[in-house]
């Protein structure tokens, strides 16, 4: 039976699991990169002038958990920082990237977006954002070699769209395997986990939304 585990210990998905109990993934991270994520993260919480007990209650992450983070000590899933980045009103755009946006626009190009390996994922984001914006737009590469029966969720809602390879999508007790030019629209806070199948890579667009549900009812 698939374990949940809450955002505190992953990057985009929630946890019920204290952290040594989650297998590590074998994953590369270059330290500068880390280094920087967990800088930008204090720097946007200092601006704020909360402390990391307030950005903990926020996020519903744990204070060391973040600390860990902003020093460059933990490898961020996309569940967690988009639990802190809904926490500052924050696009996940900005924290991952220097890049900068006019108010309402943000175009980002192709060959200059860093790509960030993570639990058993690589991901790059599609969007420096802008204020009142409530899509986050991923592009992500599930490893073949990826690892773990964890099930992970957020806040808002995800929509996947398959570019290439076989996708296999756990969503609750139920299972899913998506081919090329398949989508997906589901409530993220449902426990659920992203596989390869078939042994090879798969390349998914990921739209990410943090919007409270009562704005995004209001649009159905």
């Amino acid at each position: 039976m698939s374990t949940s585990v809450d955002t505190e210990e992953t990057l985009c998905y929630n946890p019920i699991m204290p952290t040594d109990t989650i297998a590590a993934e074998n994953l590369e991270v270059d330290s500068t990169e880390l280094s920087n994520i967990g800088e930008r993260i204090r720097s946007f919480r200092l601006a704020r002038n909360w402390t990391l007990d307030q950005l903990a209650t926020r996020s519903a992450l744990s204070k060391s958990y973040i600390s860990r983070l902003e020093d460059g000590d933990r490898h961020p899933s996309i569940a967690s920082l988009l639990s802190i980045t809904r926490a500052m009103n924050i696009s996940l755009g900005q924290l991952l990237t220097d890049g900068k946006s006019s108010p309402f626009v943000s175009i980002v190009r192709g060959d200059q977006i860093p790509a960030t390996p993570g639990n058993g994922l690589s991901y790059q984001v599609h969007s420096n954002g802008f204020p009142g914006a409530v899509m986050q737009p991923i592009r992500i590469t599930i490893s073949a070699s990826r690892t773990g029966s964890e099930l992970y969720r957020h806040e808002g809602e995800e929509w996947l769209f398959v570019l290439s390879g076989k996708l296999a999508v756990t969503l609750g007790s139920d299972s899913y395997v998506l081919n090329v030019g398949d989508s997906i629209h589901f409530d993220a806070t449902i426990g659920h986990r992203l596989a390869a199948e078939g042994g090879k890579d798969v390349d998914a667009i990921l739209v990410a939304s943090a919007a409270q549900r009562s704005l995004l009812n209001s649009y159905r």
